[in-house]
Order: structure tokens, then C-alpha cells, then sequence
């Protein structure tokens, strides 16, 4: 729907940003200057003691220093309560007395037959509530006393009963005026097909009605009281107001709720966010008999940034939470998580509760895993990793897994949990995993210069400033940017070092970049206080990290490109014994020349190589490896 020119700015003139948000937040009245509409309070966007949230209220704008949520009251209205652009306008503009545009025709029939259905379900839950003091009704009343549920609980949660005759619901709701169409589209009642008599939908349930953030009955989950029903929970079908996989069951008070703090506790149906909510856990939510979809996990982390997601410690509440995480994988952001609570002995939480109270709930709530541990257990729990081969298939499994992961610094620093993980799990074994490969190619070993080579003349004529240069430019910079120490970490320790005071740098960033020894922090202070490395872009322009990472990978492909040139000369030489091989001299002309090509390639200003880098190196790599024709003899 368009707006006419100028109703938003009247919008937000009219309204006040401070009205909006002091709905949703106490304000910090020491630190707020009201005279100068200057407020803080804490953010309703996150959990946080501090007030951090600082609402401007003469230029209309909140901003939190703390998770960087910014906005105006339109926006406000539409985080918090979970509506579009248009619903937060009409919200706003209703608060404000102003009236609303009118709408096209299309939109304005949709806006009716939504409120529409809202109101036939509406009545339907008056009438289930009626139901449940009925006579009929004995077995469900008995049911819910088992399950503890008072009676005030009841009706917080208006709980109803929907008898098992085909049409009573059908029946009463049309003898209040309310069309057969109108029930058949808002699920209640079911048309066959075949032209058969309709038939209410939910018979012998115990129900539930579902509402949306704006606290409208938008659908019913039933639950049977026959063991031998079909299905034992029953949702509605899907509706023009009901979308079961963009919808939680108790989100507004959920939203409302962690917006002062309380955890989001996600549970697997209706009587464990009862039963969570009533003992205190009033930030709990359900999917609605399906498994978590992409959109109920976005309106999970609009609600807050790492759920708890409660589910039975039995096979099927593993593999439950087990598809949960492949799903989130690659919808994972900075900040943005989740982490799992597995119940004891197969509970759910309503069992707990139940057994051993809400302080027992807190505890396995307050021992909730981060997500990569679950990933770790999955992949290896019940494993024996008694061979190389073994060793190697986790390895491509926990590659698989990560390279699902969008975003690189989270993909980073799961990788680095893993190496640890697997290190604990093979008795503190180094190994560098996962491996990076440099420039598109996995770095060889490099295998010991002989004494003899060392000795030779060839080997003592190359001239090695440039190079030890060149590492004194890659290892302060990685010093500097400790991030990137594992992306290069493999081709690091393959490294030939040539500098005398550069392996105590190494060994260090090796060990722990963040947390660099004393002996390792004197070696850079003294590598960056030199000219050369100074002036290194990767040194000087420290802000930006992606010309950082340029400048390592160009500095140790040419390193290695440079040194596996020198060992093809060394081994050259010591293979001639005496003998004059005309295949043996093409191959250290070439291997020369390889070194050649590989001096030649500089650092581009902005830290990288004008030619392509991965064709350089291909070519030094051809060159190495060329397979001559020996023709030997004597000299």
C-alpha cells in the first residue's frame, strides 16, 4: 500500500519515541536528562543490567551501544511486536489519531476476512471453554489435574475441551450467525471433498488456542484424550491468518518477557511452555507440531540473540536437536547462536518441573551447550579412532559440517574449537586441522637440506635478505592480527625460517597468537620498529584486515615458492656425485628460474601481487616438477 506523501514524517512528529519505547523498558532516571530528551534504560533488545539504550527523543532515534539495535518508532513498534511495516504504521497511527489512507480494494478485502476469522476464532474459544465444565468434559478435567494445572493456570492459558460429537462446534457456532464458509476456512470445520456433511475438526481434544504477537487467536493444537487417536497433539491447518512454520506458541508473552531479561527457552509442545511459564520461565516458546523452520529460528533470535532449546535427553529429543543445529549452521551471525539443554533420563520439562521443581529446571537451563559441542558429540560419540583412515574420515565429516557455515569468522573460530576438541581427543596430539591450503594448493612438507647441499656453492650463493625480510613482514603481521594465524597455520609450520630471532615468533603464534610470551612480544616490538616492516602496508594499514590477509598469503606462497626452487638446486647437487647430467642441468636452470620468477613477484601498494598469484604459482610449480630427459656423461 502506498502512502501519501508526507503521512510518515506527521506519523513520527506526532508520536513520541519516548511513549513508544517506555511501553517496553524502565528507564535509568539518574542517567537520563529528560529535560534535554536525552533517556537510557536497559536494551529491550537484549539481556543487560547496564543501561546502554539511549533513546534521542527531539530527533526520534534509539540506538543501543551494547547489540547496535537503531531505529525510529516505527521501527520500535515493528521489532518488539513482531508486525510488518504497515502493521507497525496502523498501530501507530491509531496511538496517534490519525487516520489511515485508504487501502485498494485487494488489500482492503484481505484486512477484513483476516479480522473476520480472527473473530470465528475468537468465539470458538469461548465456546471450548464452556466445554470444559461440562459433564462431557469429566476425563479432560482429570487429565489436566494429573498434569498439575490449577485452575487459575487453566485459565491464563484458556484452555478448553472440544466434545467428541462429529458437529458440535459446527452446530453451535453457525447458530450464532457465523457462516459454514467462514468455519471451513478458518480450520475449524472440515468439507469434504466428496460433497459429504461437514464435520468439526478437533473432537475429544483438549485445546489450546494459538495467538500471534499481537495476542489474536489465529488457530487451536489439540491434544487427544483416546490412546488410540490418530495423531496425539493436532494442529490447525494452514489459514490466510495461520502459518505454523512462521508462528511460536506463546510468542507475545515470550517477546515481552525477554525484553526484561528472562531467558528464551525453546520447548518441544503446549504443556512444557505451560509448565516452564508457570514456574517462572516465562520466556518460553514452541514450534507448532513441526520441526524448527528457518522462520521460526529468525523470530527466535529477534527475540534474543542465543535460545535455550530444552528438548527430552532421549534418542529422539538428540536427533530433534541434532536437525536444529544443521539447520542453523548456515544462518549463524556474530552474536547470534543457540545452545541446547538436554534433559536428564529422557524428561521433558514439564516432567522436571513436575518432579523436582523450577530450581532443578534452572540447573539444566544454566548447563545449556553451545552449539559446537553438539556437532562435536554427533560426530563422534560411539567412535573408535584407533587408525589413521579412522582419523581422517572424522576429519572430512567435521570439514563438511563447517563448510555449511556462512559467515568466515564464525566458520573460524569453530574450527579452532574442533582442533581443540580433536587434540583433547587424540591425547593432545598436535596437528594443524583443518588444513588451508595457500594459494589454492596444499603445501608440501619440506624436507631437510642435506649437509652437503647446505655446504655447496650453489646453495651458499643465494642471497636470503630479501627473504628473511619478507618473513619479518609475515610474522608481525600475524602477530598483529592473531585471527588469521589459523587460516595460514599449516603453511606456518612447514615454514624453512631463515631469520635467527624468527622461530621464537613462530612456535609462539603456533601455541597462542591472543596470548603471545614475553621473549615473542620483544621479537615483534623489534621487527615492527624496523623500516621495512614499518613500512609495510600490512603493517602501517593494520585497520584493514583484508589486505592483512593479502599480504600473509602472498608473502608465504612467495617463501615457499622461493625455497622449494633452493632444496630442488641442494638435492640437484648432491644427486650429480661427480657426474655431468645434461637432464640434471635443465633441472636446476629451471629450478633457478623458478626462483627467479618468485623474487620478481612484489607486493602491489595494497599488498598484492599485480599478476595472477595462483597462475605464478602453478607456473614455478610446472617448472619444478617438469619431468627432464637425462642424458648422462662424463666430464
Amino acid at each position: 500500500m502506498a502512502l501519501p506523501h508526507g503521512f510518515l514524517d506527521e506519523l513520527r512528529t506526532r508520536v513520541s519515541l519516548v511513549s513508544v519505547v517506555g511501553r517496553r523498558v524502565v528507564w535509568d532516571l539518574r542517567k537520563s536528562n529528560q529535560s534535554r530528551g536525552d533517556w537510557w534504560a536497559p536494551c529491550p533488545f537484549h539481556q543487560e543490567k547496564s543501561a546502554s539504550f539511549h533513546v534521542d527523543d527531539r530527533k526520534g532515534f534509539y540506538y543501543c551501544f551494547g547489540c547496535h539495535a537503531k531505529g525510529d518508532a516505527l521501527t520500535f513498534v515493528k521489532e518488539t511486536e513482531n508486525l510488518s511495516f504497515m502493521e507497525a504504521v496502523e498501530t501507530l497511527a491509531r496511538e496517534a489519531g490519525m487516520q489511515m489512507p485508504a487501502r485498494d480494494p485487494q488489500a482492503t478485502e484481505r484486512a477484513d476476512r483476516a479480522k473476520t476469522l480472527v473473530e470465528v476464532l475468537e468465539e470458538a474459544v469461548k465456546y471450548y471453554r464452556l466445554q470444559l465444565s461440562t459433564l462431557a468434559a469429566a476425563e479432560a478435567r482429570a487429565y489436566l489435574a494429573k498434569r498439575r494445572l490449577s485452575e487459575a493456570s487453566q485459565d491464563r492459558w484458556e484452555i478448553g475441551f472440544a466434545p467428541g460429537g462429529r458437529t458440535a462446534l459446527t452446530q453451535a457456532l453457525t447458530g450464532k450467525g457465523i457462516a459454514l464458509d467462514q468455519l471451513v476456512e478458518s480450520g475449524l470445520t472440515i468439507k469434504p471433498d466428496d460433497g459429504g456433511a461437514p464435520y468439526d475438526r478437533f473432537r475429544g481434544r483438549i485445546m489450546f488456542p494459538i495467538r500471534d504477537g499481537r495476542d489474536r487467536a489465529i488457530s487451536f493444537g489439540g491434544r487427544a484424550l483416546d490412546p488410540a487417536a490418530p495423531a496425539k497433539y493436532l494442529n490447525g491447518p494452514e489459514t490466510p491468518i495461520f502459518d505454523k512454520g512462521r508462528m511460536l506458541f506463546n510468542l507475545g508473552p515470550a517477546r515481552e518477557a525477554t525484553g526484561k531479561g528472562k531467558t528464551l527457552v525453546v520447548a518441544e509442545g503446549y504443556m512444557d511452555v505451560i509448565a516452564l511459564s508457570d514456574a517462572g520461565f516465562t520466556g518460553a516458546v514452541a514450534p507448532l507440531g513441526t520441526a524448527v523452520t528457518e522462520d521460526q529460528l529468525r523470530l527466535m533470535w529477534k527475540l534474543s540473540p542465543e535460545p535455550v532449546i530444552a528438548l527430552d535427553g532421549d534418542a529422539a529429543g538428540v536427533r530433534a536437536a541434532l536437525r536444529v543445529v544443521d539447520l542453523a549452521l548456515p544462518m549463524l551471525e556474530a552474536g547470534q547462536g543457540l545452545r541446547f539443554a538436554l534433559l536428564p533420563g529422557g524428561q521433558d520439562p514439564d516432567d522436571l518441573i513436575r518432579a523436582e521443581g523450577a530450581p532443578a529446571m534452572q540447573k539444566v537451563i544454566d548447563a545449556a551447550q553451545p552449539m559446537v559441542r553438539l556437532l562435536w558429540q554427533r560426530e563422534t560419540e560411539g567412535q573408535v579412532y584407533d587408525s589413521p583412515e579412522r582419523k581422517a574420515a572424522l576429519d572430512k565429516r567435521l570439514r563438511a559440517a563447517l563448510a555449511r557455515i556462512a559467515d568466515a569468522s564464525i566458520r573460524s573460530h569453530y574450527a579452532e574449537e574442533m582442533r581443540r576438541l580433536r587434540a583433547d581427543l587424540f591425547g593432545g596430539e598436535r596437528r594443524a586441522w583443518p588444513q588451508r591450503p595457500i594459494m589454492g594448493r596444499m603445501q608440501r612438507p619440506q624436507a631437510p637440506v642435506t649437509p652437503g647441499a647446505r655446504a655447496s656453492t650453489l646453495a651458499r650463493g643465494v642471497e636470503r635478505a630479501d627473504e628473511v625480510l619478507l618473513e619479518a613482514v609475515v610474522l608481525a603481521t600475524l602477530a598483529i592480527h592473531p585471527e588469521m594465524v589459523r587460516d595460514f597455520e599449516s603453511a606456518l609450520e612447514t615454514l624453512d625460517l631463515a631469520g635467527l630471532q624468527h622461530e621464537a615468533l613462530r612456535s609462539a603464534l603456533l601455541a597462542d597468537a591472543v596470548a603471545l610470551s614475553d621473549a615473542a612480544r620483544a621479537v615483534l616490538e623489534s621487527l615492527v620498529n624496523q623500516p621495512h616492516v614499518s613500512s609495510s602496508p600490512s603493517i602501517w594499514k593494520r585497520a584493514d584486515t583484508g589486505l592483512a590477509h593479502r599480504c600473509v598469503s602472498e608473502g608465504l606462497a612467495k617463501l615457499h615458492a622461493i625455497r622449494a626452487a633452493r632444496r630442488e638446486i641442494a638435492e640437484g647437487m648432491e644427486d650429480a656425485s661427480g657426474l655431468v647430467d645434461e637432464g640434471l642441468t635443465w633441472r636446476l636452470r629451471n629450478a633457478a628460474e623458478a626462483r627467479n620468477e618468485a623474487g620478481r613477484s612484489r607486493l602491489a601498494e595494497e599488498g598484492i601481487a599485480g599478476e595472477d598469484r595462483q597462475g605464478m604459482l602453478n607456473r614455478l610449480q610446472e617448472l619444478i616438477d617438469a619431468p627432464p630427459t637425462l642424458t648422462r656423461r662424463r666430464p
